[in-house]
């Protein structure tokens, strides 16, 4: 059991030191913004790269901030049954749902973007806009990423479940 919560430790650690870093990035993408637009209508400039690097920001957020998201319980659910069951049937839940959906679909998003992305890095691809960001490749290179961190945190999801499961409690005496 002290493996488990070391585990559950590490991988919820993880995700919480991701989700310190993403909390920044609406903070940027506002700047970002308010300087296209101070640019472009105050002094008639237009601005790709900064254009791009707001769209790039927005999808960092929702990539990375996805294995945040769940370790913070915000994610989407059905909880219409879920919040009348009691904990143990809350964990039979979490368990069964992560190991049936969630780990399966971070498993078909990692595996079918590795070509899409390795193209990418091979051509170095970069913003098909002339002044855009060069580095379209490091934009598709989240799709892989954010499958890893979200099947990570999943995992830790699942030890937790497990670690309800095996719990001694008194009403299992």
């Amino acid at each position: 059991m002290p493996a488990l919560l070391s585990t559950i430790r590490a991988l919820d650690g993880l995700s919480h030191v991701l989700s310190r870093f993403i909390a920044w990035l609406p903070f940027l993408m506002a700047i970002l913004t308010v300087f296209v637009v101070l640019l472009r209508y105050g002094f008639g400039i237009g601005a790709i790269a900064a254009q791009e690097s707001v769209m790039y920001l927005h999808g960092a957020l929702f990539m990375l901030g996805a294995s945040c998201t769940l370790q913070a319980g915000e994610h989407v659910r059905v909880d219409v049954l879920y919040q009348r069951f009691g904990p143990r049937s809350r964990a039979w839940i979490n368990a069964l749902g992560h190991t049936v959906f969630t780990l399966p679909l971070c498993a078909l998003i990692g595996l079918s973007s590795m070509g899409y992305v390795a193209e990418s890095w091979a051509a170095r691809e970069g913003s098909a806009e002339p002044g855009g960001i060069p580095a379209v490749y490091l934009l598709k290179t989240l799709l892989p990423v954010m499958a890893a961190l979200l099947a990570l945190q999943a995992v830790s999801e699942i030890f937790k479940a497990l670690a309800v499961l095996v719990a001694e409690t008194p009403d299992d005496r």
